[in-house]
């Protein structure tokens, strides 16, 4: 039985033969600006990269440099991101395995499971041609991620930390599996941009202001630039934490405090918290029976919002639905398909 058809891993030998990394490339990557982001129809944040049978080379999101002869067709991928996105774009049938996070789209449940905390062995034995990583993967696990590199398998590491990020990103994964993402990227920005169109139209003196938390201990908030932060600004509202300073740096997360919060209880007119690994929330009803979360304004308004943190922090496809949940709650009065 096929490994990437099963739902555990087989035990099997150790190194596989694959295609050795070669360290004599670099890349020019381009960014945008936020609102830049918000106005242009779609945005291209990197120049594209060449989509066909030949080499494909960049530098990843830890700094290597990335050489592969052509388009990989048996990918095991350890981030959920990255798997939803290689379905998205119409490369799901080249991937054969994944994390156990790794359950959306439902195509991809029932792919062979891989534990970056386990044996390495596993992967080695299943042989890929390209394993995908984000950077903490490395940082958590950069032993495992070594067995693997020594014995030829070409292993990438990516992640869009911002929204500006997020076409340069789908493009590599496009560019490794020789496929085209640019129609897929095209629709993705025309949805964000009819959000837009919606929210742009509601007068600058009815503009709701907006605290998203990440996280309720410390109570975290979203960076400048991150998704969260951008999906509030696309859904038309204003970030009462806009300017708060990222926990460390490049950080999508930014520290906030519950004294700067209830300082501001007064101007957030709707609460939003992201429900998922980060930040586990049962429904708004918890959120507004925290202690000291009475005077803030939209804790007694009842306007309080709990969403997928898959939806809003995440870098797929699946954040424009993020954007239209929020914009639907903030504005419920505009005109929604």
């Amino acid at each position: 039985m096929r490994a990437g058809k099963v739902r555990k891993a087989e035990t099997a030998p150790s190194t596989r033969k694959g295609v050795l990394l070669q360290w004599i490339c670099s890349v020019l990557l381009f960014t945008v600006t936020l609102a830049a982001s918000c106005t242009e129809k779609s945005v291209r944040t990197n120049p594209p990269l060449s989509v066909s049978s030949a080499a494909v080379s960049f530098v990843d999101d830890d700094g290597a440099a990335v050489i592969l002869d052509g388009p990989r067709r048996r990918v095991i991928s350890l981030y959920s991101a990255h798997t939803e996105n290689l379905f998205w774009i119409g490369a799901g049938d080249a991937v054969i395995g994944g994390h156990k996070t790794c359950t959306y789209p439902p195509e991809a449940a029932p792919l062979a499971v891989y534990d970056y905390t386990g044996d390495p062995e596993y992967i080695i034995a299943a042989e890929p041609d390209l394993v995908l990583i984000r950077p903490f993967i490395r940082r958590r696990s950069g032993d495992y991620i070594e067995e693997i590199i020594k014995t030829g398998i070409p292993v990438v590491s990516l992640y869009a930390d911002a929204f500006d990020n997020f076409d340069g990103y789908i493009r590599k994964l496009a560019a490794m599996t020789g496929v085209d993402a640019e129609a897929p990227l095209a629709l993705f920005h025309e949805g964000i941009n009819n959000v837009l169109a919606k929210t742009r139209a509601v007068p600058q003196d009815k503009k709701q202001r907006v605290f998203f938390e990440v996280t309720a201990e410390n109570v975290r908030t979203a960076a400048d630039g991150s998704f969260p932060a951008l999906a509030i600004a696309a859904a038309g509202g204003l970030n009462v934490a806009a300017g708060a300073n990222p926990v460390s740096g490049g950080s999508s997360i930014a520290a906030f405090g519950i004294e700067r919060l209830i300082e501001n209880a007064a101007r957030i007119d709707v609460y939003v918290a992201q429900n998922g690994a980060m930040n586990r929330i049962r429904g708004a009803d918890e959120v507004i029976a925290r202690p000291a979360y009475g005077v803030i304004k939209a804790i007694r308004e009842g306007r309080v919002l709990v969403i997928d943190e898959k939806l809003i922090s995440s870098p797929t496809y699946r954040f424009l639905e993020g954007v239209e949940e929020m914009a639907r709650f903030i504005y419920p009065h505009l005109d929604w398909p």
